[in-house]
């Protein structure tokens, strides 16, 4: 029920804004010009819808705007959109010109500011009408829970914590007499359940029962049916680790969970990725690649001997060892394959110092990228003796290995790049990597690349 609730709502937000954004648009066009033709039969303009239409689906994919509908900082995600999608409007039309669309700094300015003031009267509409208990879109539902197992108190801590989806937890049916002492809520036996539901206009039935009592579930299953009265049964999955729940039908009464969302297990999506991993890294190779390579190599090269590219092997997909590229950015050391780089380490050399505060010393591995080994965001690649020491140390170390290692990721963005002088420092940054696996999105890719570019500019505490 609640996923349907937000599928409108989200529908809702998405269809309005998109309608105010292009009445903010035709507004702007008629106080610039002031005739009366229909703006969109102006075809100098139609180019420029597109572009402003797109552009705001790319602001409030990557904020993740549609994403949180119902989240307490909904107003402050679509201030950032908002801002977002200012910025990369002027920068697209820095980059394409204005001339080229018949448009002028006036129309953008207009736009713009109408887009805004129309957006947060909209929004505070909505909020008012159409979010929380008592709004005009809410329809909350009256639910008992029957069994007294684990998923039982999650989904009890569920509906207590979030009251906006759109649940009301009445009470708890058990066999269990301990519970009847432990439970403020408890409303009896589970042979009771139907006839309090038909006599208290319950809507829906919550069943975590252990398949141990098949039996009583599938007398309560048909009775639930018989009285029109809708039945949820919740199986106890959550104890093995599974965050986001994906049946995958066999076969008639075959149903399998795996135990995370793999994204990039579709043919189409690792397509994708592949064919910007191409395009990316050969864009990066001969336009900048090219050109600071034999730069950097002289600079390199007049304050240490030594090979220009440093190469180690580094575990990749799979747990098979490639070798990875990289500029020198150290004197020449035999602990280079067992020990990372710390802060104030007197291997670094001046030079070194600078790329590796950059990100420049990772250059090279767009060549990687190009032979297939690496990608452009993925875990980072660790050195093959630290993933055989921490495999042994942390639980789901090795689960990072069934993607492409990366020249960027969500750990590093997230502040777990560098050293990692702890297992808890390292468990942390695999955290955010198995996120990452079962979160990936060619949106998520972009928003990355564009966040490490951005954190590069700016420096990074943890880049040395």
């Amino acid at each position: 029920m609640f996923s349907r609730y937000i599928t409108f709502v989200k529908a809702i937000n998405q269809t309005f804004d998109y309608l105010v954004l292009n009445i903010s648009m035709m507004l702007a066009y008629y106080m610039e010009n002031g005739e009366h033709i229909l703006w969109l039969s102006n075809h100098r303009y139609f180019s420029i819808v597109l572009i402003f239409n797109l552009t705001w689906y790319l602001a409030a994919s990557l904020i993740g705007l549609y994403e949180h509908t119902l989240n307490r900082n909904s107003i402050k995600n679509i201030v950032k959109t908002y801002f977002l999608f200012i910025i990369l409007i002027c920068a697209i039309l820095i980059m394409i010109g204005t001339k080229s669309y018949f448009i002028t700094g006036d129309f953008i300015l207009y736009s713009s500011i109408l887009f805004g003031v129309l957006l947060c009267l909209w929004r505070l509409i909505f909020r008012f009408i159409g979010v929380g208990e008592k709004s005009l879109l809410f329809d909350a539902r009256k639910v008992v829970i029957i069994g007294n197992g684990g998923s039982s108190s999650a989904i009890e801590d569920f509906i207590s914590r979030n009251p906006n989806h759109g649940y009301q937890l009445v009470g708890f049916f058990c066999d269990d007499s301990e519970m009847a002492k432990e439970k403020e809520m408890y409303l009896g036996p589970a042979a009771n359940c139907i006839d309090y539901v038909l006599n208290n206009k319950i809507d829906e039935i919550f069943c975590t029962l252990t398949p141990s009592e098949n039996s009583e579930i599938e007398r309560l299953m048909i009775n639930a049916d018989k009285h029109l009265i809708r039945f949820r049964f919740v199986p106890e999955y959550h104890n093995y680790g599974v965050k986001k729940l994906a049946v995958q039908s066999f076969g008639p009464g075959i149903a399998v969970i795996p135990l995370r969302p793999e994204p990039q297990e579709v043919m189409l999506n690792r397509f994708f990725k592949r064919a910007f991993d191409i395009i990316f890294s050969l864009f990066v190779i001969v336009f900048i690649f090219s050109w600071f390579f034999p730069l950097l190599a002289i600079l390199i090269r007049l304050e240490s001997k030594g090979p220009v590219i440093f190469k180690q092997s580094r575990s990749g997909r799979d747990n098979k060892p490639f070798m990875c590229y990289k500029f020198r950015s150290m004197r020449e050391n035999d602990d280079s394959d067992k020990r990372q780089a710390q802060r104030y380490d007197h291997r670094i050399t001046k030079i070194g110092a600078f790329i590796r505060r950059t990100s420049i010393d990772e250059l090279p591995q767009f060549l990687n990228v190009l032979m297939g080994n690496m990608s452009v965001v993925g875990p980072r690649p660790h050195m093959v003796h630290h993933t055989v020491q921490y495999a042994q140390l942390i639980d789901k170390y090795m689960t990072r290995h069934f993607l492409k290692p990366g020249i960027t990721g969500w750990a590093q963005i997230q502040g777990y790049r560098g050293e990692t002088p702890t297992t808890e420092s390292m468990s942390k940054r695999v955290e955010a990597d198995v996120w990452y696996l079962e979160n990936w999105s060619f949106l998520l890719d972009i928003k990355i690349i564009f966040s490490t570019i951005w954190i590069s500019v700016m420096g990074d505490e943890n880049a040395f």
